[in-house]
């Protein structure tokens, strides 16, 4: 079985075939990722885009790098410009109304709701790390920024969330 770095070679010289092998090896978590990034606005949009600019520039692929992280990258520039073009309304959750109305506290607390609540970088931190199960290393290649900063944004993270819990539980 060719890796993913063989196969996008072969994108780069044409071979459509090993295109719709990365298609169908990243479809599901590139989607998901995508998803999770916009509240589930625009996202074939995004994933089209996303593998357009994977074949534009399949040449240029550093092979030194992983795929995933190349590609996940790529994702994520296009989901901030989306963020900038939306003009960070993507959130229908109005984080002071969670716990306020008897029976509407149960929708809004599931973790789609709540990963919009959170400002984009730390939302990125979060998605890459726990639903992607990828390291603070692959996710610090990803985001362009070092590990510390990951570091930050996840603790940062994890304490928006905990206090909006803990709101809704009061």
């Amino acid at each position: 079985m060719a890796t993913d770095e063989e196969l996008l070679g072969d994108v780069a010289n044409g071979n459509e075939l090993a295109l719709g092998e990365l298609l169908h090896r990243y479809e599901r978590p590139l989607s998901h990722f995508i998803h999770r990034h916009t509240g589930g606005r625009d996202v074939e949009d995004l994933y089209q885009e996303t593998w357009l600019r994977v074949v534009r520039h399949a040449r240029r692929f550093d092979p030194r790098r992983r795929f995933s992280t190349w590609l996940f990258h790529i994702a994520v520039n296009l989901c901030r410009d989306w963020h900038r073009r939306a003009g960070g309304e993507i959130s229908s959750v109005d984080p002071d109304e969670i716990g306020s109305t008897p029976g509407r506290a149960e929708a809004q607390l599931d973790a789609a709701s709540l990963l919009m609540l959170l400002p984009e970088p730390q939302r990125e931190v979060l998605v890459l790390r726990y639903y992607h199960d990828l390291t603070e290393e692959q996710v610090a290649d990803i985001l362009d920024c070092p590990k510390g900063t990951v570091k930050s944004r996840m603790h940062q993270a994890i304490g928006r969330l905990s206090a909006l819990v803990r709101k809704e539980n009061l």
